[in-house]
């Protein structure tokens, strides 16, 4: 996803962080300095559903201007018919299960 809301504030004519910042205000979202920056300049690492509500209200958009989706940037697997077919009757190896201690110190032998 890419985060678009700088080019939907200039698209309403709003140029600095802190004009937008103020017509959060006037919608009711306080936003720290810090928060706003990561909004205005990047892509946020969080955000909340209420706060992109009053985003949307404030700047007339849908989420779908803010948040557009890259597709093309997600590894896909490999469809199931190009995997090869395990074989149902081969036996299926047993492995060992060897208790360590949480301490990092090994057991005393057996």
């Amino acid at each position: 996803m890419r985060w678009n809301m700088r080019l939907v504030a200039a698209q309403r004519g709003i140029w600095k962080a802190s004009e937008l910042q103020q017509v959060f205000a006037e919608h009711g979202l306080v936003i720290s300095a810090g928060k706003m920056s990561g909004l205005w300049s990047g892509q946020p690492v969080t955000i909340k559903l209420a706060d992109l509500d009053v985003i949307c209200v404030a700047l007339d958009c849908q989420v779908g201007d803010l948040l557009i989706a890259e597709p093309d940037t997600v590894s896909r697997s490999t469809p199931d018919a190009a995997k090869p077919a395990a074989d149902a009757t081969a036996p299926v190896p047993i492995t060992r299960v060897v208790p360590r201690r949480r301490d990092g110190r090994s057991l005393p032998p057996r």
